[in-house]
């Protein structure tokens, strides 16, 4: 039997995060049995280590597709790993890329994206109007792009903080959206100030309405704001308080690396099954 463990990230609450489930032994399963794991599991996300070398490869499933990169599925898992053999580096390799992760002492997660990369956004109307947003709800200081540091995001910057707890979307049409762009998840934003945002991430094509914290869309956006020159060396999201989940994301952008580092907590919400 398969030994599913259970996180949140991005959080020190078990009732805060993003949930993910964790296999930390899936050498023996084919990717339909990880599939349908993912899918009874539920979660946005499952990781799955197929195999214990040096270099550890991770595959991710949502309930209805595999995904090549996931942050806060990382950030899980390398802190379940970190409680086995203590703190310290693990590199993960993905479908998109290797992915550092440092764990230090209090189980707090760093993971160093792949190379970033920001590109102008196609038929941005198209997506304003399965959000049921009109152009001006965008901020024109934050302009439409799609970023990527792992996975590819349509980021969306809001003028008010109202407009981005008013979530309600057309499920099927945005989720054909993103599908036709090979999009994982749209990042909805409202920045307080320049250093502080606040984050939505709908995440239609994995059969999930909302990702709580998306640490994939929190390293792509960091990439976003540098591509602007609105970068500062740290960065902080919040995310899931409209979903009644806080979670807390810290970015880190170094003059000297173009990756992105992303931080955050992780803790287990119930016991293996």
């Amino acid at each position: 039997m398969t030994t599913v463990l259970r996180y949140t990230a991005f959080t020190s609450d078990p009732a805060g995060g993003n949930p993910a489930g964790v296999v930390l032994d899936a050498h023996g399963l084919d990717d339909a049995a990880m599939q349908a794991i993912a899918a009874d599991v539920g979660y946005s996300e499952t990781a799955f280590l197929t195999k214990a070398t040096d270099v550890q490869p991770v595959r991710y499933f949502s309930p209805q597709a595999e995904v090549p990169f996931c942050g806060h599925a990382t950030v899980a898992t390398a802190v379940a790993l970190a409680e086995r053999n203590g703190p310290g580096e693990i590199v993960f390799s993905t479908q998109a890329g290797l992915v550092p992760v440092t764990v230090d002492a209090d189980l707090r997660a760093t993971l160093t994206s792949v190379e970033p990369s920001v590109e102008d956004a196609d038929d941005v109307p198209g997506a304003l109007a399965l959000l049921n947003w009109s152009a001006d709800d965008l901020n024109p200081d934050l302009p439409p792009r799609i970023a990527y540091a792992g996975a590819r995001h349509l980021v969306l910057s809001t003028r008010t903080r109202e407009r981005l707890a008013d979530l309600d979307y057309d499920f099927d049409g945005l989720r054909q959206y993103m599908l036709d762009r090979d999009l994982t998840t749209l990042q909805l934003v409202w920045q307080e100030s320049p250093a502080v945002f606040h984050v939505r991430d709908p995440f239609p094509v994995g059969g999930v309405v909302e990702d709580p914290a998306t640490g994939a869309a929190a390293a792509a956006f960091g990439a976003y704001l540098r591509e602007l020159g609105r970068d500062r060396p740290t960065i902080t999201l919040h995310q899931g308080d409209d979903l009644g989940r806080p979670s807390l994301i810290t970015v880190e952008l170094r003059p000297d690396d173009r990756r992105v580092r992303v931080s955050g907590n992780a803790v287990p919400i119930t016991a293996p099954a």
